[in-house]
C-alpha cells in the first residue's frame, strides 16, 4: 500500500511538473515586446507594438481597460506579430494583452506612463551651444566592474587599439564639470547601445539591440541619470543615433520579421558610397539602389525604411528613447545613406513629435548645394519635390579645408590659403538654415587636427578661432583641448586614443590642471578661455556675417547684430603683417577702440592694425 501510494504521489508530482513546464512555456512565448512601454498623450498615439515569441502569431490577441486595438499585422515569420492600440486620450495606466488559441491563453502586462511636464516643448541644442563629442568607451572609466560582462561577447583589452578599453556612462558623468568648464553646453557621446560584434565593438555602431544601453557603458537607468547630470549643470544630451543600420548581431537577424526587414540582393552588397546618385538626374537606376540599399558593411545589415514596419519600428524607438532618457538631440549616423523618402518621415515624425528638437545628420559629401540639398526646405530639393526634413548639416566643406593643411598654406594665391576658408563661406545661401550647420575641424572618423599640424599651438588656435566665431554651432572632439592627436593611417584606434586620467593607474590625469603637463595646459587654457566667452555672446550665436576677400592671406571677417559687433582677424603668414583698417570701414563705422578677447589688449581702429604670423585676433568693437 506504501509503495501504491508513493507511486501515486510520484505520478501526481509528474503531472504537476508537466502542467508547471506547460504553463511557463506558454508564458515564455512572449520573449520581446517593443516599445516596452509607452505614454499618454503623445502626438504619436498609434503605437504600434512587436511582440516576438514562437509561433505567437497563431494567436488571437485581446487587451483590457477598453484599450482599442486598430490593427493587427502578421507577417511571413509566425514568431511576429505586430499589434496597433490606439491611446489617444488615454490615461497613463497599466493593462493586460491576452494571447488565446484554441488550447491555452497567456499574457502579456503593459504600461501607458506619465508624460514630464512640457516634455513636447523640450528645447534642442542651437546655435548658443558648443558640442563636446566623445568616444564613449575611451573617454573615462568610471566603473571598472562593468569592462567585460557576460552577456557580451567581447571583453576589454586596453593593449588593442581597436578593442574595448572600458570607458562608460559613470566615465562620463564623473566628468561632466570638467567639460562644463572648457565651455561645453551640449554633450555627444558615441552610441551607448548595444554592439555585441566579438571585435571592433568599441565604437557600437553596429547595434544589436537598440533599447538597451551596452552593459560595458552601464544601464539604461545611467543613460537617464546622464540626462538628469547634465540638465542640472544645464547641459544637453545629444544621443548619436544608427537609422541606416544595425550589427549583424542584433537579435532579429536570426529570425528576422520579414525578408525584406533588411536590403538583400539576395543577402549582401555593399553600398559604392556614391551619396550623389540620391539626386543626379543622370544617374542609372542601379547605381541609385547599390548607393541607399548596399550595406555599409558586411557587418552592418542594412535596414529597408521603405518598409512601413521598419520605418515605424525606427519612429517609436527614436521616440522613445527622447522621452526615456530626456534627451536634447540626435546626431544620425550616415544619413544620406538611408531610403530617401523613409528617412524624411521618420525625422518629420519626431520634429512633429517636439517642434524644437535639432537633428543633426551625417551627410559626409565635399559639396555645398550637394550638402545642402539635405536640409529641411531646401530650395535644391525641392526642385524635385524633395524635403528631407533634417533640421541640420554638418558643414564638411569647412572640414576639409581645415583637415586638409590650410593652415599650411603659408603663401597665398588664387586657390592656395585662407581664400578657402572664405570662399567655403561665399556658398551659404544655398543653405535654407545657415545658422543651424554643426562646424569642426575634426571628429571621431578622421585625422586628428593636431595630428596633421604636428600639434602647432598657434594653428590650433586659428582653427578654434574659427570655429568659435563663425556661423552655425562648434563642436569640440574631446582631447583636442589638451593636444591629443592621432592619424588615420596608424588605424581608426589611434585618432580614439583614451583621454589620459581616465584610467586608473594613468600617470597623467589631464582632467585635473594639476596633472596636466605644461604644453596640455597651454591647449586646455585657451580653449576654455575660448569658448566660454563664446557662450554668453549673443552675437555669435545669432548675429550677421561680413567677410572680405583674404589678401596676402589674411582674412578678417565680421559678426555683428544691432547692439554689438565682433571683428576676426586671421594671419595665415608666417610673418607679422599689417593691414589698411580703412578697407573695412563698412564693418568698423563708428567704433573707435577694438578689446581683444583672448589677450585684454586694447586697439585703436584709427592706426592700421598688426598682427603676428600665425596668429588670430577676436576683437570686440567700442
Amino acid at each position: 500500500m506504501r509503495l501504491c501510494a508513493f507511486a501515486r504521489k510520484q505520478k501526481q508530482m509528474k503531472k504537476a511538473f508537466f502542467f508547471l513546464l506547460i504553463t511557463s512555456i506558454s508564458f515564455a512565448q512572449v520573449d520581446k515586446v517593443e516599445p516596452p512601454f509607452w505614454w499618454s498623450d503623445m502626438n504619436l498615439s498609434d503605437v504600434q507594438i512587436m511582440f516576438y515569441g514562437k509561433n505567437i502569431a497563431q494567436n488571437e490577441v485581446s487587451v483590457s481597460n477598453g484599450i482599442i486595438i486598430k490593427n493587427i499585422q502578421k507577417t511571413e515569420n509566425p514568431n511576429y506579430v505586430f499589434v496597433t492600440i490606439d491611446t489617444k486620450n488615454i490615461a497613463s495606466q497599466d493593462f493586460v494583452f491576452t494571447f488565446k488559441n484554441k488550447t491555452k491563453s497567456f499574457t502579456k502586462n503593459y504600461s501607458l506612463k506619465s508624460r514630464r511636464e512640457k516634455s513636447k516643448f523640450r528645447k534642442g541644442y542651437d546655435s548658443s551651444d558648443m558640442i563636446y563629442l566623445i568616444m564613449s568607451d575611451r573617454f573615462a572609466n568610471g566603473n571598472p566592474n562593468n569592462d567585460s560582462t557576460t552577456e557580451t561577447l567581447e571583453k576589454a583589452d586596453r593593449n588593442n587599439k581597436n578593442g574595448r578599453h572600458g570607458g562608460d556612462i559613470e566615465g562620463i558623468i564623473k566628468n561632466l564639470d570638467y567639460i562644463k568648464e572648457l565651455g561645453a553646453t551640449a554633450v555627444w557621446p558615441t552610441p551607448l547601445c548595444e554592439d555585441n560584434d566579438e571585435r571592433g565593438s568599441y565604437h557600437t555602431y553596429g547595434q544589436s539591440d537598440v533599447y538597451k544601453i551596452d552593459s560595458r557603458f552601464g544601464t539604461n537607468e545611467d543613460y537617464l541619470r546622464l540626462s538628469t547630470e547634465l540638465h542640472k549643470r544645464g547641459m544637453k544630451n545629444i544621443m548619436d543615433y544608427v537609422t541606416n543600420h544595425w550589427g549583424y548581431k542584433h537579435w532579429m537577424m536570426d529570425d528576422l520579421p520579414t525578408y525584406d526587414w533588411i536590403h538583400q540582393f539576395p543577402g549582401y552588397a555593399q553600398t559604392n558610397y556614391r551619396m550623389s546618385t540620391q539626386f543626379d538626374t543622370n544617374a542609372s537606376a542601379i547605381d541609385a539602389k547599390t548607393c541607399m540599399d548596399g550595406w555599409f558593411v558586411k557587418s552592418m545589415p542594412d535596414l529597408n525604411q521603405s518598409n512601413p514596419l521598419v520605418l515605424n519600428y525606427l519612429i517609436q524607438n527614436a521616440i522613445w528613447w527622447i522621452e526615456y532618457a530626456d534627451l536634447d538631440g540626435f546626431r544620425v549616423d550616415t544619413y544620406s545613406y538611408n531610403d530617401k523618402e523613409g528617412i524624411a518621415k521618420w525625422t518629420k515624425a519626431i520634429t512633429d513629435e517636439y517642434p524644437h528638437f535639432n537633428i543633426v545628420g551625417e551627410v559626409w559629401m565635399h559639396n555645398q548645394a550637394q550638402m545642402a540639398y539635405w536640409q529641411k526646405d531646401s530650395k535644391i530639393g525641392a526642385i524635385e519635390n524633395y524635403n528631407s526634413n533634417l533640421p541640420s548639416v554638418m558643414d564638411f566643406t569647412l572640414h576639409d579645408a581645415l583637415n586638409g593643411g590650410v593652415f599650411n598654406e603659408d603663401k597665398s594665391n588664387w586657390d592656395k590659403g585662407l581664400i578657402k576658408i572664405y570662399e567655403n563661406f561665399t556658398n551659404d545661401f544655398l543653405y535654407p538654415n545657415i545658422s543651424n550647420m554643426l562646424v569642426f575641424a575634426e571628429n571621431h572618423d578622421t585625422d586628428r587636427f593636431n595630428n596633421i599640424y604636428k600639434n602647432d599651438f598657434n594653428k590650433y588656435k586659428m582653427a578654434m578661432t574659427l570655429i568659435a566665431t563663425v556661423r552655425g554651432i562648434p563642436q569640440l572632439y574631446y582631447g583636442s583641448e589638451i593636444g591629443m592627436a592621432g592619424s588615420k593611417n596608424v588605424g581608426d584606434g589611434d585618432i580614439r586614443r583614451d583621454f589620459p586620467g581616465g584610467w586608473n593607474g594613468d600617470t597623467n590625469n589631464a582632467f585635473a590642471a594639476s596633472g596636466r603637463t605644461a604644453e596640455q595646459q597651454k591647449f586646455h587654457d585657451f580653449t576654455a578661455k575660448l569658448f566660454n566667452w563664446r557662450k554668453n555672446k549673443e552675437v555669435i550665436h545669432t548675429g550677421k556675417m561680413m567677410h572680405y576677400i583674404p589678401e596676402n592671406n589674411v582674412y578678417v571677417y565680421f559678426r555683428y547684430n544691432d547692439t554689438e559687433t565682433v571683428m576676426v582677424v586671421m594671419n595665415n603668414n608666417t610673418d607679422k603683417q599689417a593691414i589698411k583698417l580703412n578697407h573695412f570701414k563698412e564693418s568698423i563705422k563708428n567704433y573707435q577702440t577694438g578689446t581683444d578677447v583672448l589677450s585684454g589688449k586694447q586697439i585703436n581702429l584709427k592706426d592700421d592694425l598688426e598682427i603676428e604670423g600665425k596668429s588670430a585676433l577676436i576683437l570686440e568693437l567700442k
